[in-house]
């Protein structure tokens, strides 16, 4: 009989550094640390490929409970440690205008060495996401876990959509994240392992061939942590909302908490083929919350918002058991109103702006701190790669407001070529802390 795994939380996030006055992306990373060594003791922080990219990370957790306050501490002192700096902090997949050719790489060695490996694909790999670690002691119930819930991973993904935008153009999809990521290698949803020996075998030949130095650069979607007794959850886009990101969280735990009883009964859920989750990935990162999923027990198309409630159904019973219940209260409200792709697309379509309270300047935010925008660089003034157009002398005597609508007009589905990011950041109110990214076409 398997032991009852102990189900710890752990929450990594990888947040952006933004410049407060021009809402570009900012490399600072190496301004937090001092000779390679962490300046606070508070929390460890830890930089990330681009320099514009901060990452930390929860203790392990007991219950979601802890888990919340643990990730309520970490948003809000890395809120106030970039307010110290003279910087901001913002958490969505993907920036809406910063360029990646643009992000220098921190000088790190292990950096520099992805960089050579990758090359361009590193680059590019300007994105930023949520893991969710899963204590579970037992390897062999661990891989079983990662076999069966492969499935619900694609459901999941639509709750955490946050990266609609990608170099100042809508993409059309609410995780570019998620297709961004698919260019590295050992990435995506994995095969399936039937037991230990057969996934060592895996990682050792991929060690011994020179191909990966450990299993930590395996990337899958879920994967059996390479040092940790935990499964990874990979899959997520950051959340902009604490309580979402807590939310998902303990939806992975009362999952593993419902796999688990499964086998204490000696059955467990079907395993499905790779290739048709990743069909339901694919509608996830394209349509979010608002497309169909394929049930693959009826063999029908079904509508990915009641899919998500029918494995809430599924996982009731653990959700009570864990004590999750309130915690878990955020997803209905993401499903009647949408993720944070959805917010930030509203936003670009329906602008607002506030004036300015007396004696306060715009630039400083109204009452719920929101940080007006103000111009960013043209969005068509450069290629993904960030090569400049120079513009004709017409073009650089035309007012802004002109070439915006006339960049919109032949673009059809992008925003204007001006985008504005507007941010509010972190604050404590009924005790949620967030940040959310907005962006605003002219």
């Amino acid at each position: 009989m398997i032991k009852r795994p102990s189900l710890s939380i752990g929450i990594e996030e990888e947040y952006q550094i933004v410049d407060p006055e021009t809402r570009a992306l900012r490399s600072y990373i190496t301004e937090f640390i001092e000779g390679n060594k962490l300046i606070m003791v508070e929390r460890e922080l830890k930089p990330e490929l681009h320099q514009s990219m901060v990452e930390l990370g929860t203790p392990v957790c007991a219950n979601i409970g802890e888990a919340y306050e643990e990730l309520a501490r970490q948003r809000s002192f890395i809120c106030r440690l970039a307010e110290e700096k003279g910087v901001a902090i913002v958490a969505a997949s993907t920036h809406p205008f910063s360029r990646w050719a643009d992000q220098p790489v921190t000088p790190y060695p292990r950096y520099l060495g992805v960089l050579e490996e990758m090359q361009v694909l590193a680059r590019r790999l300007l994105i930023f996401g949520m893991h969710v670690h899963i204590g579970i002691e037992d390897r062999a119930f661990a891989l079983d876990a990662m076999n069966v819930v492969r499935y619900m991973l694609p459901h999941i993904l639509a709750l955490s959509t946050s990266s609609p935008f990608w170099v100042g153009r809508r993409t059309g999809l609410k995780s570019y994240r998620s297709n961004i990521f698919e260019d590295f290698p050992r990435s995506g949803i994995s095969d399936v392992y039937r037991t230990p020996a057969e996934f060592d075998a895996l990682v050792n030949t991929l060690v011994n061939t020179g191909s990966i130095p450990d299993g930590s650069k395996i990337w899958w979607d879920v994967r059996p942590h390479h040092q940790y007794p935990t499964l990874e959850f990979r899959v997520c886009d950051i959340c902009t909302r604490m309580d979402e990101a807590v939310a998902i969280a303990a939806l992975f735990q009362a999952i593993v908490l419902w796999l688990w009883k499964l086998r204490q009964r000696n059955i467990t859920f079907r395993v499905y083929r790779r290739e048709l989750i990743e069909e339901n990935r694919w509608r996830a990162a394209r349509y979010g919350l608002d497309g169909k999923m394929i049930d693959f027990g009826k063999g029908a198309e079904v509508s990915t918002r009641q899919l998500i409630r029918e494995l809430l159904e599924l996982v009731g019973e653990e959700i009570d058991e864990l004590g999750s219940r309130a915690y878990i209260a955020p997803i209905e409200a993401m499903l009647l109103h949408g993720t944070s792709a959805d917010r930030q697309l509203r936003r670009l379509r329906c602008p607002r702006r506030r004036p300015a309270r007396r004696g306060r300047s715009p630039d400083r935010g109204d009452e719920r701190g929101t940080v007006a925008p103000r111009q960013a660089t043209p969005a068509d003034a450069r290629d993904e790669a960030g090569h400049v157009h120079q513009p004709d002398r017409e073009r650089n005597r035309t007012p802004l407001h002109q070439r915006s609508q006339r960049h919109s007009n032949s673009h059809a589905g992008a925003p204007s070529r001006t985008l504005y990011h507007a941010m509010v950041t972190f604050e404590l109110h009924n005790r949620q802390v967030e940040t959310t990214p907005i962006v605003r076409s002219s």
